[in-house]
């Protein structure tokens, strides 16, 4: 998986999120649907970017309690 690829998308969609800060609940089904990769390849893609400090991540404290991830 290449991993500037996916940082691309996932910039370009906390970017045109209106919400404020800036960030956004990421389908990883959608992701792998759009790159045509499997769900695994890119959560584990999410991780290794978080990981590197390249994306943040965060649970929202309502429900849904989705996992939210931010631009650092």
């Amino acid at each position: 998986m290449e991993k500037e690829i996916l940082l691309q998308l996932i910039q370009s969609m906390i970017m045109s999120s209106s919400k404020k800060p800036k960030y956004m609940s990421i389908s990883t089904v959608k992701v792998a649907d759009l790159l045509e990769r499997s769900i695994t390849e890119i959560e584990q893609g999410l991780g290794e970017l978080v990981q590197e400090g390249r994306l943040r991540t965060s649970t929202l404290e309502q429900p849904p309690h989705n996992t939210i991830y931010m631009l650092p």
